[in-house]
């Protein structure tokens, strides 16, 4: 019962951080980018991740974590993909309009949903995909303005939604199947991923923005916010995993719509953004559907460990999925910390 206490304290104490630094670094960006005129996001990514990485690398060596070795190729599949992923969302936000992106988004829970539920053999209740679908129809009304279509915003959508949803069902894969933490996960990954949008970055940024980052005049107060930006990023990433990994992709997803809101809120608030009768109408909704997925999880949470037996079988029928086993039951040792 203690273990259970200290594990919902943890989940909340993980939502808590994700919410608090997401909704930061968005106001904090926000700033830069559209009152600085500091328009370079994926390369501002790649320095979020290698800070990240630089302030991991820093814990470790005083021992505040332990490392744990991953397989080579599992951390550098996954950090591609997370990377290629931030790229394409940032594309797709500079081919398509505000409100298609924004419907890019939303797409991501249904997407994700479907593919734990093909692949994973995760079984959502009619309750849950309630909840979900009202949450989504208010993040809608209170986010989407307008919907413009083009065939090649529409295809580079299309593999933002893809590569999001994989990567975020990998992040949770991966530190189940393997036993590992979401530190350990993020300092063996974050190398990848900022490798990748480092070289990527520059180009992607100045092919949406046609200007070059290198010869962008950086002012003190920009620099000031950059580095702000850097340090909450490394809180932002570290909850990102420890959410994902406690929780589930769609809990993260569910997770994410409340920022959205709560930016639009912060945003009228602090930044002056127009709001209208339509954005509380839809953040209200969204509220109430964040509500009843909340409630439908505890009470399906609460059944499970009513019922830990059934529980300890439905993993044990999930498992083969990505850990290779041989015939035997014996695991080689080089597939330990391997799921591709």
């Amino acid at each position: 019962m203690g273990e259970m206490s200290s594990f919902q304290l943890g989940v909340i104490g993980a939502l808590f951080l994700s919410v608090a630094s997401s909704v930061s670094i968005v106001i904090c960006n926000k700033a830069l980018m559209s009152n600085l005129g500091f328009p370079f996001a994926t390369t501002l990514t790649s320095w979020h991740l290698m800070v990240t990485f630089c302030t991991l690398h820093a814990a470790q060596r005083f021992n505040l974590f332990e490392n744990k070795s991953i397989d080579i190729k599992t951390v550098m599949l996954f950090g591609i993909l997370n990377g290629v992923s931030i790229g394409f969302l940032n594309l797709s936000l500079g081919f398509n309009s505000i409100g298609f992106y924004q419907m890019t988004k939303l797409a991501i829970i249904p997407f994700t949903v479907l593919l734990e539920t093909v692949f994973l053999k995760k079984q959502f209740s009619q309750k849950i995909k309630l909840s979900l679908f009202l949450l989504l129809v208010g993040v809608g009304i209170a986010s989407i303005t307008d919907l413009q279509l083009n065939f090649v915003g529409t295809i580079l959508s299309l593999l933002a939604i893809a590569t999001t949803c994989v990567g975020q069902i990998l992040t949770n894969t991966i530190q189940k199947r393997l036993n590992v933490s979401s530190t350990q996960l993020l300092y063996q990954s974050a190398p990848f991923q900022a490798a990748i949008l480092f070289v990527s970055g520059p180009l992607v940024d100045q092919f949406l923005t046609k200007q070059n980052v290198f010869a962008y005049k950086y002012s003190p107060i920009v620099l000031a916010f950059i580095v702000l930006s850097c340090i909450i990023s490394v809180s932002v990433n570290f909850s990102t995993f420890l959410v994902i990994g406690k929780t589930s992709p769609v809990t993260y997803q569910v997770l994410g719509h409340l920022k959205t809101c709560l930016v639009l809120a912060f945003g009228y608030t602090l930044l002056h953004d127009p709001f209208t009768d339509r954005n509380i109408l839809g953040i209200l909704i969204a509220i109430f559907g964040m509500g009843l997925y909340s409630y439908f999880c505890t009470q399906e949470n609460k059944k499970k460990q009513a019922d830990p037996l059934e529980c300890q079988m439905k993993d044990k029928e999930d498992k083969p999925f990505l850990a290779h086993e041989k015939e035997g039951h014996e695991v080689k040792s080089s597939d330990k910390n391997s799921i591709v």
